[in-house]
């Protein structure tokens, strides 16, 4: 990731200098405030608003109490008047906007993958896994970013719980996790309700495969899985957890953007269900612009089928909810394809944002419904 150097302005007013700000997910400020363990988050969301770093020096634990400080300040994001759509829209900017601003907050870091902080803890691990290499000398990097890393490295040590699988699966930082479990339980039920319709040992496709999560529920059911995704941490990630839970042999990852060569009895897809601009490589999973990648996905299912194949299509309905995705899309789509809605499952949302809350968003993900269509030629 590129290193800018950014000017820091001097105490009281007096000359400056500048330190090197290094981020892989933010662009860096032009210019930065020193500040420490008596900066007010007041002071710090001020300046953070108006496009400043802050530079911290002092206590690893004050600089984390700064952050959560300033998100207090910074309150719950509520978006007021409109449609569904311009609702969820505006809710969204307003935490990337909330999310930039806290990323202004920077410790200092290096000349390796630790800290210089008081009581800072051992950081090696943990970003070695997020960002790769140290870059060369010291520099400053977001604390959200740091305590991300460190999130996803707790991730991929304890594991994510499946209830599906009956297991875990490890994330890779920067890999969605399977945290949302309703797809993975949803094709799990399909695939036994439908195992007589294949053979005891077939063909299948997961199409975006992340961290592996349906593949590996497919080779346990006796298909030989061909996972694709376009994301080599997402490749390596599915490979380590097809190993971990003992269906490596019968599970090959590999780097593609969406289909592999060949055809399969059956292709699984589960794309991003949201057509909006994702706001960073997590988002990705879940926002589609103009639900391109949906229509490549279903536009690509014929000829990767066998005869007598089978495409499953597993899909939020949220965005028609949303008013974001017209409704009958997927029919639309499969049949330009020359496919067939042959069946239709759902499965109600068990997230926590599905349970709580009485405005208008949290109603409509209350209603949403995820479906697993079963698409076949006609």
């Amino acid at each position: 990731m590129p290193i800018s150097e950014v000017l820091l302005e001097g105490d009281r007013g007096g000359p400056g200098t500048s330190v090197r700000w290094w981020s892989a997910n933010t662009r860096a400020p032009s210019r930065a405030s020193p500040v420490g363990d008596q900066t007010r988050a007041a002071f710090a969301v001020a300046r953070a608003k108006a496009g400043e770093g802050l530079a911290y020096a002092g206590d690893w634990n004050g600089a984390r109490q700064l952050l959560a400080a300033m998100g207090r300040r910074l309150g719950r994001v509520r978006a007021r008047g409109g449609s569904l759509a311009e609702l969820f829209l505006a809710e969204r900017e307003g935490k990337r906007r909330e999310r930039e601003i806290l990323s202004r907050l920077a410790v200092p870091v290096g000349p390796r993958w630790e800290s210089p902080l008081k009581r800072a803890p051992s950081l090696e691990a943990a970003l070695s896994e997020a960002l790769g290499d140290p870059p060369p000398g010291p520099v400053f990097v977001p604390m959200r970013e740091i305590l991300g890393a460190i999130g996803a490295h707790e991730w991929r040590r304890r594991g994510v719980p499946v209830p599906a699988l009956g297991a875990k699966i490890h994330p890779f930082y920067g890999v969605f996790a399977p945290v949302r479990g309703e797809y993975v339980s949803l094709l799990a039920r399909v695939s036994i309700e439908r195992r007589a319709r294949f053979p005891e040992e077939f063909s299948a496709f997961d199409i975006g495969t992340g961290t592996g999560v349906l593949a590996v529920l497919l080779a346990r059911q006796g298909a030989r899985v061909v996972g694709t995704d376009i994301d080599p941490r997402a490749v390596a990630c599915a490979r380590e957890n097809a190993t971990r839970l003992g269906v490596g042999e019968r599970v090959q990852i590999v780097q593609a953007d969406l289909f592999p060569q060949g055809r399969a009895r059956l292709a699984v897809a589960n794309p991003p269900w949201i057509p909006t601009e994702p706001h960073g490589p997590l988002d990705r999973a879940v926002y589609d612009p103009g639900g391109v990648l949906l229509a490549r996905i279903v536009q690509g299912f014929p000829e990767h089928l066998e005869e007598q194949g089978e495409a499953w299509l597993v899909l939020s309905n949220l965005g028609e909810i949303l008013g974001l995705r017209p409704t009958g899309t997927v029919p639309a789509l499969a049949e330009a394809a020359g496919l067939r809605i042959h069946s239709t499952y759902e499965e109600a949302p068990t997230h926590p944002r599905a349970r709580s809350g009485n405005d208008p968003l949290a109603l409509a993900r209350r209603a949403e419904t995820t479906r697993l269509y079963v698409l076949r030629p006609r």
